[in-house]
């Protein structure tokens, strides 16, 4: 822990110069997971030329190497330095909501840095509640827990989110949804088509939006330049639900995220394995979501 913190404390230009020597040994020496990587892109960009593959592949290293060095420095920022390296271009739409006294639902993608996301929107007077999947290391589960609560967000557990829900009930806040993720429980997941193939969706997020009657919005992180983004927020859906079919909000959410890895594919997670799972393995499959 002791080596991460002092990591941490370096400035950014020094640990881009790491970035660069591990993006080098991760695309050059270790490889790491390529063949995966070629597999999700040649499955979703058919119309692209191997050489147009094969630079988005890059781009990928190069973002999951200063992904790895930038959320190492994100407890050591001032809360000026976060958001100068981090703007959110409306955040009134979400800050009128809690203003207001409600809770929103952000959903959002691995995309650019999602670990620097949250910190922005509380230095905003925005409390997030931000939901992750635990690691099963539990060293590095404890740490990326530290890193983060920078800020005053507050990580949660996703198996732990209904009593989180009970816990906070009387706290106006944002809570962070990586809805991008593969489902626990493919057989109870939303299916739908994703970059031209068959995609277990988590359920979730439309659930607990239409259980309390929730609004949710659309995250868009940009890459503006190396250590700068953009967060844009778009609107999916608002209460009342009773008129809206079921999936509906899964659906925008798809729609937004396609849309964004298309247009800045090298910034997307290829590495993880999205599509494992398929429709055929499971005798019945299909979320209930209202």
């Amino acid at each position: 822990m002791i080596f991460f913190r002092l990591l941490s404390r370096l400035p950014l230009k020094v640990l881009y110069g790491i970035s660069d020597v591990l993006y080098f040994l991760l695309f050059r020496v270790i490889r790491y997971r390529r063949q995966v990587i070629l597999d999700n892109l040649e499955h979703s960009f058919p119309e692209k030329s191997p050489a147009e593959i094969r630079l988005i592949m890059k781009g990928f290293y190069h973002n999951l190497a200063d992904l790895f060095v930038e959320t190492l420095k994100l407890p050591t920022f001032s809360p000026d330095e976060l958001q100068q390296h981090v703007r959110v271009i409306n955040p009134e739409l979400v800050l009128e909501q809690i203003q207001a006294g409600k809770t929103a639902i952000a959903m959002t993608s691995h995309q650019g840095n999602w670990e620097w996301l949250p910190g922005p929107f509380v230095l905003k007077g925005i409390p997030v509640d931000s939901v992750y999947k635990p690691l099963t290391n539990p060293f590095f589960n404890d740490l990326m827990y530290k890193i983060r609560s920078s800020f005053g967000a507050v990580p949660t557990d996703m198996h732990l989110l209904p009593r989180q829900m009970v816990a906070r009930k009387d706290t106006p806040r944002l809570i962070g949804l990586m809805s991008d993720q593969v489902p626990d429980v493919p057989e109870q997941a939303y299916w739908t088509d994703f970059l031209h193939r068959d995609t277990p969706f988590y359920p979730g997020a439309e659930r607990l939006a239409r259980s309390r009657n929730l609004p949710v919005f659309y995250m868009e992180p940009v890459r503006v330049r190396r250590g700068y983004y953009e967060i844009s927020i778009q609107l999916l859906a608002e209460p009342p639900y009773t008129d809206l079919p079921p999936g509906t909000i899964l659906e925008r959410y798809r729609d937004r995220i396609e849309d964004t890895i298309k247009k800045y594919p090298s910034d997307w997670l290829w590495s993880h394995k999205r599509w494992k799972h398929w429709r055929g393995k499971y005798a019945k499959v299909g979320a209930k979501l209202e």
